[in-house]
C-alpha cells in the first residue's frame, strides 16, 4: 500500500495522518479526527478472490461477513458528523475453505443526486442549515445497520431513514427497500428479523404524531401488521426486542425540544434525568392499546442483545448508558458536540417485566464499559446468555473518539466475561455470530464462530479474524489479509451460506 508522505498529526487523531493510496486528498484540509487514522473513509471499490489466511480456516464457516460504515465520496459541505459518511458496505465471503471479498457505495438517492453535481449538497446533520433546507435536506446515508432479509440486504440509516435493498453477492444496490402493502419506506436502523420465523420486525419514528409505528412484515417482504404506538411526544429509541410472543418497544428520556427544531431547524439533544425509561411490551401482532408499559431507572440504550419470556417475565439484555450526551472537552470547539455524542459510556445490563403483577427489576449484568453487543442470531426470541461485546476506552484511558479495542464474551447470567485484546494502536469493528451449518436451538448456544474485522492505525492494514465462539480468549483461529484498509465503522451482520449461496 503505497504511503506517499506524512501530515500533521492532530491531537486527537488515531493512527498517523498520512495520504494513503484510495484515501481522498481533501480529508487533508479538515481537522476532524474522524475523518483520519482508521476513521479515513476510502475511494476504491474491489472485488478479490482467494484471499490470503493465516491459521486454520473452519471448513464448516459457510456465509458471509458484512459491515457497514460511513465513507463520506465528496467533501463536507460544512461540519462533518460521521452520521453524515456516505454508506459503504463491506462483504467478506466464505466458501468450501476460501474467501473472497468485495465493497460498494449504497448509491442512495441523496448520493446519486450528489454525484450528478460532484459535490456534496447536504448541510450535514450538524448544520449550520442557513438556507432553505427543503431544496436538499439532511441526507439519508444508509450508512449504519444492515442484515439478509427476503433474498437481499436491507441497508438503513441511523435516524429513520429509507432503507435500500442490496444484492447480496455484488453489492450492488438495486433499488429502495419496500415492503408490499406499506404505505411508506422509513424504517428504524435497527429492526430486527426473527431467524426462528424470518419474519421483520420493525419500528418509525419521527417528529410528528404518532411519533412511533410497529410493524411486522413476511419472509417475503409483505407487510402483514403495523400499528400507531403511543408517546408522550417525538422521541429518538434506536432498536426494540422480541420474544416468542412479543416485541419490546423503548421510550427513553433523551430526546430534542419541538420548539428549537421548528424554529431554528436544528435539533437540541437533552438527556432528562427526571423522567423515567419506559419499555412497552405488545403481543407481536397486537393493537397500540395491547401496549403495556413499565418504568424504569432514566437512561439511553442503543442496542439490545436479546429478549426471551420466563413464566410471567420477559427478559431484556442490553446494554445501558446513563450519560448519552458526555460534557465536551477544552479544544473540541465546534465539533464539541459531536464528539462527546460519539464517546459512548455504556455496560451491560439487565431488566425483568412481569406481565402478570407489573413489577420490574433491573440491574448491572458487568460495569466495564462495552457496546455493540451481539448474540446468537438463532437463540433471538428465547432463553440464551451469550453475548459479543466490544470493549470501549472511557474519555480517561484514552477514548476521545469512538473506538473498539477488544473482543468480549460475556456470560449475562453470570456476569463473568473472557476477553481478547486487539492490540496496541489496532481498532476493531462489530463482531458477528455465526452458527455452524445445521445448527439450531438444540446446539450449544456458542456453537459456532465469532467474525469481525480489525484495522491497524500503525501500517494501515486490515484483517478479518475468526475466532472459536467456545474460547475466545485463545485469540482468532484464522486471519484473512484484507486487499485494502477498511475504514473503522459501525455495524455488522452475518448471512448464513445456504442463504447466499443457494
Amino acid at each position: 500500500m503505497a504511503l506517499v508522505r506524512e501530515y500533521p498529526i492532530t491531537e486527537h487523531s488515531i493512527g498517523p495522518v498520512r495520504e494513503i493510496a484510495g484515501t481522498p486528498s481533501w480529508i487533508y484540509e479538515l481537522d476532524n479526527p474522524y475523518l483520519h487514522g482508521v476513521y479515513a473513509p476510502t475511494l476504491n471499490e474491489l472485488h478479490e478472490e482467494n484471499l490470503v489466511v493465516t491459521g486454520e480456516l473452519p471448513r464448516d464457516l459457510s456465509g458471509a461477513y458484512f459491515r457497514n460504515g460511513p465513507n463520506p465520496l465528496h467533501q463536507p459541505k460544512n461540519r462533518y458528523h460521521p452520521f453524515d459518511g456516505d454508506g459503504m458496505v463491506h462483504g467478506v465471503y466464505f466458501n468450501d475453505g476460501t474467501v473472497s471479498y468485495r465493497n460498494r457505495y449504497v448509491h442512495t438517492a441523496a448520493l446519486r443526486q450528489e454525484l450528478s453535481v460532484g459535490k456534496s449538497m447536504s448541510p450535514g446533520v450538524m448544520g449550520p442549515f442557513d438556507y432553505d433546507i427543503s431544496r436538499f435536506g439532511i441526507k439519508d446515508t444508509s450508512n449504519t445497520d444492515l442484515f439478509w432479509y427476503a433474498g437481499d440486504l436491507m441497508s438503513l440509516w441511523y435516524n429513520a431513514g429509507d432503507p435500500y435493498r442490496l444484492d447480496s453477492l455484488s453489492l450492488e444496490t438495486k433499488a429502495h427497500y419496500d415492503l408490499e402493502g406499506r404505505a411508506q419506506r422509513r424504517m428504524s436502523a435497527h429492526s430486527k428479523v426473527d431467524w426462528a420465523t424470518g419474519e421483520l420486525l420493525f419500528f418509525d419514528y419521527g417528529d410528528e404524531a404518532p411519533f412511533m409505528t410497529y410493524g411486522i412484515a413476511d419472509p417475503s417482504g409483505r407487510l402483514v401488521h403495523e400499528v400507531p404506538i403511543d408517546l408522550p411526544g417525538p422521541r429518538l429509541p434506536h432498536d426494540l426486542g422480541f420474544t416468542t410472543h412479543y416485541a419490546v418497544l423503548h421510550d427513553l428520556p433523551f430526546f430534542h425540544d419541538m420548539d428549537v427544531l421548528r424554529k431554528h431547524k436544528y435539533r437540541v439533544l437533552t438527556f432528562h434525568k427526571d423522567i423515567p425509561t419506559r419499555f412497552g411490551i405488545i403481543p407481536r401482532r397486537g393493537q397500540s392499546k395491547d401496549v403495556r408499559w413499565f418504568e424504569c431507572e432514566p437512561c439511553y440504550i442503543l442496542h439490545t442483545t436479546n429478549c426471551w419470556e420466563e413464566g410471567d417475565w420477559v427478559v431484556m439484555d442490553g446494554c445501558r448508558s446513563i450519560n448519552p450526551m458526555p460534557s465536551g472537552q477544552p479544544g473540541d470547539g465546534e465539533l464539541a458536540s459531536m464528539l462527546a455524542y460519539m464517546r459512548l459510556e455504556a455496560n451491560a445490563y439487565r431488566w425483568q417485566f412481569n406481565l402478570k403483577t407489573g413489577e420490574v427489576r433491573e440491574g448491572a449484568i458487568d460495569d466495564l464499559n462495552t457496546e455493540f453487543n451481539k448474540s446468537n442470531p438463532i437463540f433471538h426470541g428465547v432463553k440464551s446468555k451469550y453475548s459479543y461485546n466490544q470493549r470501549i476506552p472511557l474519555l480517561h484511558e484514552g477514548g476521545h473518539t469512538l473506538r473498539f479495542t477488544g473482543l468480549v464474551k460475556y456470560n449475562n447470567d453470570t456476569g463473568k466475561s473472557t476477553q481478547w485484546d486487539y492490540g496496541q494502536g489496532v481498532f476493531g469493528s462489530e463482531a458477528v455470530f455465526a452458527p455452524k451449518p445445521g445448527a439450531d436451538r438444540r446446539s450449544a448456544e456458542d456453537d459456532g464462530y465469532v467474525v469481525t474485522l480489525v484495522t491497524d492505525s500503525k501500517d494501515s492494514t486490515s484483517n478479518c479474524l475468526v475466532f472459536d465462539a467456545t474460547d475466545i480468549a485463545q485469540g482468532p483461529i484464522a486471519r484473512v489479509a484484507m486487499p485494502h484498509r477498511v475504514p473503522v465503522g459501525f455495524h455488522a451482520t452475518w448471512a448464513a451460506g445456504e442463504d447466499l449461496y443457494r
